[in-house]
């Protein structure tokens, strides 16, 4: 009898990570969705991930309590769906923007499925055209972050979308959405006059679309390492 896969989802209230925890609770995955203890929005997740049949962990951004959390889990593949906006960066203070959110708290989950959940596949949700020596803040510390996925020892998969937005994104982001709808039309008509490797590759995706890319490759990979763009990271709407 095979044994039912398990995973842990951090970023699970996001745009993306609500798509992975549904996807991955309908396809019969063991799920446990990771809300911060301090959510005001706490119930709403539990009802809504619960409902979805996931479990709901609240455990501290702290290393010793997430170490323990993966430990009592003992999942089969860690997602890490977490990161910062730009208006938000600007806002904080500086040890609360996107070094200490998007690479730090990367980094601490590493560290503790590393350490705690060795075999675990760790599922990275970067950004494409993330590379070494940027000017941007946001690029550096995803750099960062997956140079320390990379330096785990841990199997994994880097995933490197564009633009990810949609009409059913919650958070606002006008100017973001203004992009997707006039870029995703142009791109239409790009792939409707033959132009499909160049939809493929610049396109904006939906968390929908994204999320099944994610939770396919993820589930499906065989190698060790592993770093995806578009293409690879669409795929047909899933049906759960």
């Amino acid at each position: 009898m095979t044994q039912k896969r398990k995973a842990f989802v951090a970023g699970a209230t996001g745009y993306t990570g609500q798509q992975v925890v549904r996807i991955l609770a309908a396809q019969g995955v063991e799920v446990v969705a990771h809300v911060r203890p301090d959510s005001a929005s706490l119930q709403r997740w539990r009802d809504q991930f619960e409902g979805q049949g996931a479990q709901v962990d609240t455990t501290a951004w702290e290393p010793a309590a997430m170490r323990q959390t993966l430990a009592d889990i003992g999942p089969d593949l860690v997602f890490c769906l977490i990161g910062t906006t730009r208006a938000r960066d600007r806002q904080s203070e500086a040890d609360a923007g996107y070094e200490a959110i998007d690479f730090g708290l990367t980094r601490l989950l590493v560290e503790a499925c590393a350490e705690s959940a060795p075999a675990a596949r760790f599922v990275y949700l970067s950004a494409l055209g993330v590379r070494p020596g940027s000017r941007s803040a946001y690029y550096r510390a995803r750099w960062k972050a997956e140079e320390a996925v990379r330096a785990s020892g841990l199997a994994y998969l880097i995933a490197r979308p564009g633009l990810i937005t949609g009409p059913d994104r919650e958070e606002s982001r006008p100017l973001e959405r203004v992009a997707g709808v006039v870029s995703g039309a142009l791109f239409k008509g790009v792939r409707a006059l033959g132009g499909k490797t160049l939809y493929d590759a610049y396109a904006p995706t939906d968390a929908q679309e994204l999320g099944g890319a994610l939770v396919r490759r993820a589930l499906e990979a065989s190698e060790d390492a592993l770093v995806v763009e578009p293409p690879q990271l669409r795929q047909e709407r899933p049906q759960a």
